[in-house]
C-alpha cells in the first residue's frame, strides 16, 4: 500500500488510474492471444510516462506471466534446444542495447517505439505467413534474437522480430504460445539486467512493478475466459487496428 501512495504521490490521480487500467488491458489481451502484455503496456504507459519508468513497471507482471505461459505445453526441452540461438542473443542484445543506447535515451526512443507497434500491427494484419526452413534457423535465428535486444533497450518492446520468426518456425499452436513465453521471459530478464544497470530499477520500481501483477493477472484469466466466447481472429484484427493507432500516435506526436 505504502509503494501505491508513492506512485499515486509522484504521478498523480489520472496517471495512477491509467497504469492499473493498462495492465488490466494488457493482462486481457496476453490472455486471449498469448502476447501482447508488453505491447500494450509500453504503449499506453508512453502516453504518459517515461519510456525507463513504464518499462520499470513492466519487470515483475510481464515475468510471471511470461513464466506462467512457458511452463505449459510440455515442450521446453526441445524448444529450449531449438531456439538456442534466438534466446542468447536477445539477452546479449539488450544488455549491449542498453549501453549503447538506453531506453530513456531521449524523444526519438518513443517515436521508435511507435514505428515498432506500427510495423507489427501491419505485419499481423496484411503479412505474408512466413516459412524458416530448418537450415536457415542456425543463422536466422541469432539475428533475430540480436535485433530484437537492440529493440528491447531502445523501446521495452520485444516482439519484433522474434514473433513473427517464432510464427515462421511452422510451431503446433501449444509449442508456439510456448516458445512465445519462453522468448518474451528471456526479453524480460534482459530488460531488468538493462534497467538496472541504467539505476533505473531500484526498490521502489519493483515495488511498484510487484502491485501491477494483481491486475496483469486478473486480466489475464479474464481474457482466457473470454478468448473461449469470442472468435480469436476477430480479436486479433481488433487489436492489431488499435495498435496501429496507438503506435501510429506515438510516431508522430511522442
Amino acid at each position: 500500500m505504502h509503494t501505491f501512495i508513492g506512485l499515486y504521490q509522484d504521478i498523480g490521480p489520472a496517471l495512477s488510474l491509467l497504469v492499473l487500467v493498462t495492465f488490466l488491458l494488457a493482462g486481457a489481451v496476453k490472455g486471449v492471444i498469448g502476447l501482447g502484455l508488453p505491447t500494450i503496456a509500453m504503449g499506453l504507459l508512453g502516453l504518459g510516462l517515461p519510456p525507463a519508468q513504464a518499462a520499470a513497471l513492466l519487470i515483475v507482471p510481464s515475468t510471471v506471466t511470461n513464466v506462467w505461459q512457458l511452463s505449459t505445453g510440455g515442450h521446453l526441452r526441445p524448444l529450449l534446444r531449438r531456439l538456442s540461438g534466438l534466446l542468447s542473443m536477445i539477452f546479449v542484445g539488450t544488455c549491449l542495447g542498453s549501453l549503447w543506447l538506453g531506453i530513456d535515451s531521449g524523444p526519438w526512443a518513443v517515436h521508435g517505439l511507435g514505428a515498432a507497434l506500427v510495423v507489427y500491427a501491419l505485419y499481423g494484419l496484411i503479412g505474408p505467413q512466413l516459412r524458416v526452413t530448418p537450415r536457415h534457423e542456425r543463422w536466422l535465428g541469432p539475428l533475430c534474437g540480436l535485433t530484437t535486444g537492440v529493440v528491447t533497450a531502445a523501446t521495452g518492446v520485444f516482439v519484433m522480430p522474434a514473433v513473427p520468426y517464432l510464427q515462421s518456425l511452422g510451431l503446433n499452436r501449444d509449442e508456439l504460445v510456448q516458445a512465445l513465453g519462453l522468448s518474451f521471459t528471456v526479453s524480460t530478464l534482459a530488460l531488468a539486467v538493462g534497467l538496472a544497470g541504467q539505476d533505473a530499477l531500484g526498490g521502489q520500481a519493483l515495488g511498484a512493478s510487484l502491485l501491477m501483477l494483481a491486475p496483469a493477472l486478473l486480466g489475464m484469466i479474464a481474457g482466457q475466459w473470454l478468448r473461449q466466447r469470442i472468435s480469436p481472429v476477430l480479436f486479433k484484427r481488433c487489436f492489431f487496428i488499435g495498435l496501429a493507432v496507438l503506435g501510429a500516435h506515438l510516431l508522430f506526436n511522442g
